[in-house]
């Protein structure tokens, strides 16, 4: 079976492999172009060009490239970039979606789904279409979510369970998609504003937050990047500090892991004593 795939980032090419391994015939892969990355500014390729090139499959960075291919279907892992109807008018597209669609449509799923604290979630693979993740299902599968699992975790373990369900797909056909049903909610990107820590929120969400691996917070006006945390059954008042320890609108956290600006992720213990963080110090 002849496939293109679209995708960029490093989980995208757990399904672009496991497509090679089962011995599909992967005629072209279209990704984003090299950044320039580091205080260099060295140009570097995307994990999914890179694993193209160990697998020897020819890359692109443009999409009409897809139009005059032939193949039978296109798989799209975390592309990053709408795909415009000329493209889509060309083949069927076959997107792997994060999400129990409807729920959590858009461009950050995982991170919603732990935000809200889902404790199920799963993939879809679903024929694209021109409205963001609207179109039918081919396929679906569910897993629970850890309670302490993080995005940085479940993501790649999603891609891996929507790689095993895409090459059962395409062994034994793939049929007629099911419309989505239901009422859907969407998944919008996040920017750096959005991933702020309110400390006089409940620790709950504040531990969930921390869980999507993009959470920070001021100290001494420079950032803190709060990379691991537990909750704790102790009042402190919301942002105070004692020790590792800090408030939140109900509750306490334990800060189990963080990353100071400009320096390596290190201890919450550590950096605590490190800083020579004073009694009442606050965070935010």
């Amino acid at each position: 079976m002849r496939i293109a795939f679209l995708g960029t980032p490093d989980f995208a090419s757990i399904p672009l492999r496991c497509l090679a391994n089962a011995q599909h015939d992967v005629v072209l892969v279209v990704t984003q172009p090299d950044k320039r990355r580091g205080r260099g500014k060295t140009l570097v390729p995307s994990p999914v060009k890179t694993t193209a090139a160990e697998l020897g499959i020819p890359v692109s960075y443009i999409l009409d490239d897809l139009i005059d291919v032939e193949v039978d279907f296109a798989v799209v892992a975390a592309f990053g970039k709408i795909i415009p109807a000329r493209v889509l008018d060309a083949h069927t597209f076959i997107n792997i979606h994060p999400s129990l669609l409807p729920r959590w449509r858009g461009a950050a799923p995982v991170d919603h789904t732990i935000l809200a604290g889902d404790i199920t979630t799963g993939v879809c693979l679903i024929r694209l279409e021109q409205e963001m993740d609207a179109g039918p299902i081919y396929r679906v599968t569910e897993t629970a979510v850890g309670e302490h699992e993080h995005a940085r975790e479940l993501l790649p373990r999603l891609f891996e369970l929507g790689s095993d369900l895409l090459v059962e797909a395409l062994e034994t056909g793939l049929g007629e998609p099911v419309p989505q049903t239901g009422e859907p909610t969407f998944a919008s990107k996040f920017d750096v504003d959005d991933t702020l820590l309110d400390w006089n929120k409940p620790a709950i969400d504040l531990d969930r937050a921390i869980r999507t691996d993009r959470a920070w917070t001021w100290f001494r006006d420079k950032r803190l990047r709060i990379l691991d945390s537990r909750l704790l059954d102790v009042e402190i008042t919301p942002g105070e500090l004692e020790g590792a320890v800090a408030g939140t609108g109900n509750q306490s956290l334990e800060l189990l892991r963080v990353q100071p600006e400009g320096r390596q992720a290190m201890t919450g213990s550590e950096w605590v004593n490190g800083a020579r963080v004073e009694p009442g110090e606050r965070l935010g």
